[in-house]
């Protein structure tokens, strides 16, 4: 039986771990590029998003895949679910 913290629905993105200070959480920033409506410039845009780390194994500059789980707490709503290899 898959764990409920792992399950395949919700949406997942790719970023980078910015803080592990947290106890079992990390700050993930994930980067976005989107085109500007009237210049058609591409301008990158981030947001940190803090995600759940049960064995606190993720550290600072590592690329992580992120997955939206459950309300976990009162601003985690996601979840690691591996490392990118690089």
């Amino acid at each position: 039986m898959t764990h409920k913290l792992t399950h395949n629905s919700g949406r997942s993105w790719r970023g980078e771990v910015v803080s592990d200070k947290p106890d079992k959480t990390v700050v993930v920033r994930v980067n976005r590029f989107v085109k500007h409506p009237k210049y058609g410039k591409f301008l990158k845009r981030s947001k940190r998003y803090q995600a759940h780390d049960e064995k606190n194994e993720y550290k600072v500059g590592d690329r992580v895949v992120i997955r939206e789980v459950r309300p976990l707490s009162r601003h985690k709503h996601f979840v690691v679910v591996s490392k990118i290899s690089s």
